[in-house]
């Protein structure tokens, strides 16, 4: 069985779901400073992560609920998904972004994934508590799709894995097959294959016997 590991923000989806929730607590702005000194390498991305989310702290949980349904998949990536699941493929995402955003992204389109590894936003009180937890905020995603081959008995060569930024550099450079979704000028290097659509993706998978 393949495994096709997918990163979410960015990919997946072009919803950045950091901002969304910065959004209805009003520190945007903050965020994106933050970010700006993780993109700069001025901190380590696990920092950057818990520094964000400690802007949240106090966020009615129902506006972050409100967040979390405006997060969309891109044009054609249910479609993708979709012929995956039909075709007998395992299909994952890993993302450093938050589980009910994207459960919240898939139920929205109707389509199901066999695993999800991402982060979580403790709640407390009815309200965040500007915690953050999960596998993917100091573990990277080489581990992750290790896990994941280990579960379903496959080895690195049966794995397809697709994204587009820098913490997905770690499972791209261990998969069968990397495939760069649009990705960033330092992440393109280590990509087999480069697609800019879905439609461009679901040709490539067609190509490599999967779909």
């Amino acid at each position: 069985m393949t495994v096709v590991a997918f990163d979410f923000d960015g990919t997946l989806s072009d919803s950045e779901m950091t901002v969304l929730l910065g959004d209805q607590c009003g520190v945007a702005d903050q965020m994106d400073e933050i970010t700006e000194r993780a993109m700069n390498d001025e901190i380590e991305y696990a920092e950057s992560l818990r520094q964000r989310c400690a802007l949240l702290e106090g966020l009615d949980d129902e506006k972050a609920q409100a967040a979390f349904d405006q997060v969309v998949l891109r044009p054609g990536a249910a479609d993708v998904i979709k012929a995956l699941r039909e075709a007998g493929v395992y299909v994952a995402i890993l993302t450093g972004g938050f589980e009910r955003g994207v459960a919240a992204a898939l139920e929205k389109e109707g389509v199901e994934v066999d695993a999800i590894v991402a982060n979580r936003l403790p709640v407390g009180d009815d309200a965040l508590t500007g915690d953050v937890e999960g596998p993917l905020i100091e573990g990277t995603k080489d581990d992750a799709l290790e896990v994941l081959t280990a579960v379903v008995g496959e080895g690195r060569a049966d794995t397809i894995a697709v994204g587009d930024g820098a913490n997905d550099l770690p499972m791209l450079e261990v998969a069968g097959l990397s495939v760069g979704f649009d990705p960033k000028p330092n992440v393109a290097p280590s990509c087999e294959v480069i697609v800019k659509t879905m439609a461009e993706l679901e040709e490539v998978l067609s190509e490599e016997g999967v779909l």
